[in-house]
């Protein structure tokens, strides 16, 4: 089938093509790029780890204030944990001594900041890694593909964001909290908490990533909406067995704490409502644009 001036649609397209070597250059050129953001990344985050890491300290820092204020005679919870983090409360003095941290090998701490700079390096490159990945699909999409591509590269790392917010302000105030705690001190017996580096930093990190990637519930929905393998009816029909999944992968990805699960399964549950949502209106545009398609076609 040609167009009015006698030209195949396909033949343009193939026209369009790079061939096999330029594709090839082109995706070692985004390659070199997205090394070379990591390795600036992982330099300037292992340069600034001690910062990173005490900054990923201070909910434990804060909930061992706050305990001690407890203990002293003062009525604090893990609500006012989540307070005194956001700023909006004030940590009551008190005579505590330093938080301690342990590590038991020589090199434990040394490779802890490492693991943190790579962490660290991923999340600050994110959006030149995912620039780079479009940059390299987007001459094999057409041009309304490639803008409505382009929110989803804006709104996953603002999901991420969200959900490692959800964890930094609630989730490990509560964990903490509760951790403390358990601490027992006696005339007899002193049990207290005293966390090594590496598995303060697993723990963090686990929960940033499991939140972060949970959070990118609506983002993956929609393009699954958009191609058309998955719709709204489909999704509401399926809402009771979606429930019962996050459930699951929150008692998989949080604590073994009633509080931890309720914390993700809560947020997940509302996410996978806005999914369907996002994915009716995409439903809706394409209805729109279709319909709008068939005048046109029928005015010719």
């Amino acid at each position: 089938m040609t167009n009015a001036i006698g030209h195949d649609p396909e033949d343009e397209i193939e026209a369009s093509r790079a061939p096999l070597m330029d594709h090839l250059i082109e995706l070692r050129m985004r390659l070199i790029i997205c090394v070379a953001a990591l390795f600036i990344g992982f330099a300037v985050c292992f340069a600034f780890a001690d910062r990173i890491f005490l900054f990923l300290v201070e909910p434990f820092t804060v909930a061992q204030k706050l305990l001690a204020a407890q203990h002293a005679g003062g009525h604090h919870g893990p609500f006012d944990l989540l307070l005194a983090l956001l700023g909006l409360k004030d940590i009551p003095a008190t005579d505590t001594k330093a938080l301690g941290l342990v590590y038991t090998a020589a090199l434990e701490f040394f490779f802890t900041k490492l693991k943190l700079a790579g962490f660290g390096a991923v999340v600050l490159t994110f959006p030149v890694l995912a620039w780079q990945l479009y940059r390299f699909v987007a001459p094999g999409l057409y041009k309304n593909e490639r803008h409505a591509f382009l929110p989803f590269l804006i709104a996953s790392p603002v999901m991420f964001i969200l959900g490692a917010a959800l964890v930094y302000y609630v989730m490990l105030p509560f964990v903490l909290w509760f951790s403390l705690s358990q601490q027992i001190s006696t005339a007899g017996i002193s049990i207290q908490l005293l966390p090594k580096v590496s598995d303060y930093l697993t723990l963090v990190t686990t929960l940033l990533l499991a939140f972060g990637l949970c959070f990118q519930l609506p983002v993956v929905v929609s393009l699954l909406g958009m191609a058309g393998i998955v719709s709204s009816k489909m999704l509401r029909e399926g809402r009771r067995y979606a429930i019962v999944g996050v459930f699951i992968a929150a008692a998989i990805l949080t604590p073994p704490d009633p509080i931890s699960q309720m914390t993700l399964a809560i947020p997940m549950c509302l996410l996978y409502e806005i999914s369907i949502w996002c994915v009716w209106l995409i439903e809706r545009r394409k209805a729109k644009d279709e319909r709008e398609q068939s005048k046109d076609v029928v005015a010719v």
